[in-house]
């Protein structure tokens, strides 16, 4: 089996590791203590045969025995304490730490036996959290505990305990996987015993490998202009499953334009009051992807529309400028703004020139519009260069705080030097509400509070997984679920 996609690989190392590109190997060669079965919303034991809640703040898993890395090394308790400290203390600004917000610390009470204590009790979504970026189990014998580890290196040592183990790794050209005897967890044994993923440069040869029969499958990511032709080609079947994808700008709080806090926040207001999120749709992704008016996209449980409601569905300039005018703003307003061309997709450029005209049109604004690819990229957003930037979401674990916590909390992945008191708060409040109706409350709360009083983030489109493969592959549905996780097991043709 091989499958093709334009994403890139950050890194292998969980600890440095949290975008899609780098989360496809991560599905397929490490094990988490829980996980989402295919067509799961809730993650069930994987590496361990069973967790549970042995106080209202310590949650406890017992590990399967004699479990082992493809090395030979064995996965023990001592190996899932190691692998949760060291993601806490490396806490690399690219990584997924953010996750483990509520996690205080975690012992190994024998060699099977996992305890994690909790900042805040009856946490709703540590369970999920554990089967996420988060969660991946490493070899305490391979991995430094203070630094990330190059991804040959972890190759060539082979700490692996997940459905296949990397038996060629030609960094974002070809990586070459082999099904791992030794798995035994929640996922099942591999249908297809070799895969391949092969990685491109542009959607234009992905799109003609697949056509051609060179690959049997297409992931990410396709443009929309791509899709509709393959939608018509009858060699091939195109594929979705919900998403949950978000598209959006984030604000850098200290160095976006305005001298005052207040006048950042009309800045963005005005901003929110500009966009045209229905032409996008309609002219970028051709209706690929839906107008977002909330982080949380729709169809999630608490999912609300503030940004609709506070600034409108369509573009109203009278508005954005009375938000300058009363701030003390003088427009036009200078903006930096900067897009990723590779990782979110070949249209981004498109979206972004929109964007931009869209902007300008208001006589508001005047947009300095500049594109790094993906690797440098990451390194420049976390180093405070960009004042407004483009990012893209994929759900860890579908629930409306994945689009919460990791956003707004304390130590957020957006390193856009955003925390309030008051959110977090709400967000402490909602994980650790057991009434669903209080909690749904509480997460519509936060929503409308980000859109009116904050705005640390731009919502604008949200999207579905896309897949296209050979009429000869199976098993593409049972993967596109509301996990997001692209498992290579279920594949087969």
């Amino acid at each position: 089996m091989v499958v093709g996609t334009t994403d890139k690989i950050f890194t292998l190392d969980p600890a440095a590791a949290y975008d899609q590109g780098s989360y496809v190997p991560a599905t397929q060669i490490y094990q988490h203590l829980l996980n989402f079965a295919p067509g799961e919303t809730t993650p069930k034991p994987d590496a361990a045969e069973k967790c549970d809640f042995t106080t209202p703040v310590v949650y406890t898993c017992k590990l399967r025995p004699n479990l082992k890395f493809a090395n030979g090394d064995a996965l023990t308790s001592a190996s899932v304490k190691y692998s949760f400290d060291r993601m806490m203390k490396i806490n690399d600004p690219n990584g997924p730490a953010s996750l483990l917000g509520n996690l205080d610390h975690t012992d190994a009470t024998d060699n099977l036996t996992v305890a994690f204590t909790l900042k805040n009790a009856s946490d709703q979504t540590f369970p999920a959290v554990l089967a996420t970026e988060a969660g991946p189990i490493i070899d305490e014998k391979v991995f430094p505990a203070d630094k990330i580890m190059d991804d040959d290196a972890i190759v060539k040592a082979k700490p692996f305990s997940g459905p296949y183990v990397i038996t060629s790794y030609d960094k974002n050209k070809l990586v070459q996987y082999s099904a791992n005897a030794d798995y035994v967890g929640i996922l099942a044994k591999p249908k297809t015993s070799m895969v391949s993923m092969k990685y491109y440069a542009s959607s234009d040869n992905l799109k003609l490998d697949i056509q051609n029969g060179n690959i049997d499958v297409a992931y990410r990511s396709l443009s929309p202009t791509d899709l509709d032709s393959l939608r018509k080609d009858d060699k091939v079947a195109v594929h979705e499953g919900p998403g949950g994808e978000l598209r959006y700008i984030v604000f850098n709080m200290n160095t976006m334009p305005g001298n005052t806090p207040e006048q950042k926040l009309a800045v963005r207001k005005a901003i929110s009051s500009s966009v045209d999120r229905d032409a996008l749709s309609r002219e970028v992704y051709k209706g690929m992807y839906s107008p977002a008016y909330s982080p949380v996209p729709q169809g999630y449980p608490g999912a609300i529309e503030p940004f609709k409601d506070i600034y409108g569905a369509k573009p109203n300039k009278e508005q954005a400028a009375k938000f300058l005018s009363d701030a003390g703003v003088a427009a036009p307003v200078d903006l930096n703004l900067q897009y990723n061309p590779d990782h979110y997709g070949s249209s981004s450029s498109e979206e972004y020139a929109a964007i931009k005209s869209q902007l300008e049109a208001t006589g508001l604004f005047r947009v300095n519009l500049q594109s790094t690819e993906w690797v440098s990229y990451n390194k420049e957003r976390a180093r405070d260069t960009y004042p407004l930037y483009q990012l893209g979401w994929f759900p860890d674990y579908p629930d409306a705080d994945d689009y919460l916590t990791p956003f707004f909390g304390p130590n957020n992945f957006l390193q856009n030097h955003f925390e309030e008191p008051d959110i977090t708060a709400q967000l402490t409040a909602e994980v650790t509400q057991p009434d669903k109706d209080k909690r749904l409350a509480i997460i519509q709360q936060i929503q409308r509070d980000m859109a009116q009083k904050y705005i640390s983030q731009l919502p604008l489109l949200s999207g579905k997984q896309i897949a296209v493969a050979g009429k000869d592959v199976q098993g593409l549905d049972a993967t596109l679920d509301p996990s997001t996780k692209f498992r290579f097991n279920v594949l087969s043709k």
